[in-house]
């Protein structure tokens, strides 16, 4: 039901692509139908577009506990874990198999009610994980709101996938981060 209710968003928001798609890339960086990434961008922004119309918590997860129904994800921006269930067995898979953390949004549905990631789940690679995480306390410390922290996660993915001679650590970098607002 959740992904009827997800699918009826999406065309509504679709309606508005351009705008949908400027303000995503704005934020996070450009990207084109020729990039490998295309489509896990693209299935991101629809995450980011859907949830202006609901509230979801977004965060950036690790996966602890998978089974066939359910995973516990944690967020190292917040720290908050967060127990979802799978919305299908594409999903249950991606997450069992989630080597590295992701960008991703959470949302509460049903009665009783209960957690889901959304399908635009954005996985980095597996390898910047350390650095992403010295990303996240850096802006911590400056102050940074958490959204402008992970755009600029998103932001700093782009330049670590298009060159394959960038190193984790020279793309995710805390001096790449925006300043407070």
């Amino acid at each position: 039901m959740l992904l009827t209710v997800y699918d009826q968003l999406v065309s509504r928001a679709a309606n508005d692509a351009g705008p949908v798609r400027e303000a995503f890339q704005k934020r996070t960086g450009a990207f084109s139908p020729e990039d490998p990434w295309f489509e896990t961008r693209s299935r991101a922004m629809w995450d980011d577009a859907v949830t202006t119309y609901m509230p979801a918590h977004r965060g950036f997860f690790v996966t602890d506990e998978v089974d066939t129904k359910s995973a516990v994800l944690v967020d190292l921006w917040s720290g908050a874990e967060l127990l979802v269930t799978h919305l299908d067995e594409a999903q249950a898979l991606s997450l069992e198999h989630a080597e590295g953390a992701f960008d991703g949004r959470v949302v509460a549905y049903g009665d009783p009610v209960m957690l889901f990631l959304l399908p635009g789940a954005y996985h980095h690679a597996p390898e910047t994980l350390e650095p992403a995480i010295a990303v996240l306390d850096g802006a911590r410390d400056r102050g940074i709101l958490h959204g402008d922290a992970l755009d600029a996660l998103m932001r700093m993915d782009l330049v670590f996938r298009s060159s394959s001679r960038v190193k984790p650590s020279f793309a995710y970098k805390v001096e790449a981060l925006p300043r407070p607002r």
